[in-house]
């Protein structure tokens, strides 16, 4: 996929109010999964604080992709 397209298909998903409630809804529950367990259960609590980074940082990587200067950000842009 070249980086254009990654762009256009990036700035399309985060222009569909449906993308942003359905990973509001994710993060939301993996937020009250970790704050519910119970003070032992230290695995789910981890399990449920990873995912909820997992889903911040892909939005982090797809606001990336989608911004203007992403080719020379990333460092592909550079000359030889």
């Amino acid at each position: 996929m070249k980086p254009g397209e990654k762009q256009a298909a990036a700035r399309a998903m985060l222009a569909n109010p449906l993308f942003h409630r359905l990973m509001d809804d994710l993060e939301m529950t993996a937020i009250n999964g970790c704050i519910t367990a119970k003070i032992t259960d230290n695995e789910s609590r981890a399990a449920f604080a990873a995912e909820a980074r997992a889903i911040r940082n892909f939005r982090s990587k797809l606001k990336f992709l989608a911004a203007e200067d992403q080719a020379t950000a990333d460092g592909k842009g550079a000359p030889a």
